[in-house]
């Protein structure tokens, strides 16, 4: 896996150093509606899963990276999940785990390089996104960065005792 330089930020592949960020990640309930989590995550099953970390995108069909800026500092995660290389499509997923780091461009430079590895290195015809209806920050984002909206996914998602609707956004690859 080749580094993701940006201008600003780099996405880089899992480094064991990560436990205690991802832990602290998949166990934090104010985001668990961004990833269907259920139940919170032991080091021993995170740590599990840095261990495979390292298996071909072909193999795992997912790819997890951090979002760093140059003084190293872990601003969040960017994902390709549900990788098919068949079909030439893949999910992509983005958190900025730093609310202060949100709304400062650093999504938009991690998804555009992201989207440009897609595309160019893992050869695919198209990425997708599923977005909360009320995920404004996020909408903004796949849209500035020529998602189409192709679909709404009525009571999608249980959250809280309330059915959320969901966006299908897709981008192809031109």
């Amino acid at each position: 896996m080749v580094t993701l330089k940006g201008e600003h930020i780099y996405l880089r592949a899992l480094e064991p150093e990560d436990l205690e960020f991802i832990h602290h990640v998949e166990n934090d309930e104010s985001i668990w509606e961004l990833s269907n989590t259920q139940t919170p995550y032991s080091k021993y099953l995170i740590k599990q899963y840095l261990d495979q970390a390292h298996l071909d995108i072909y193999e795992v069909k997912q790819l997890r990276l951090v979002i760093s800026d140059y003084n190293d500092v872990v601003i969040g995660l960017i994902d390709v999940f549900d990788f098919d290389f068949r079909n030439r499509k893949a999910g992509i997923g983005i958190l900025i785990t730093d609310e202060a780091k949100r709304a400062k461009g650093y999504g938009r430079e991690a998804l555009s390089l992201l989207i440009k590895y897609c595309f160019n290195h893992l050869q695919l015809h198209q990425v997708y996104c599923n977005i909360s209806e009320d995920n404004k920050a996020s909408l903004k984002l796949f849209k500035n960065q020529g998602f189409e909206n192709i679909g709404l996914k009525k009571d999608w998602n249980l959250v809280q005792g309330v059915y959320k609707n969901e966006f299908l956004f897709q981008l192809i690859n031109s």
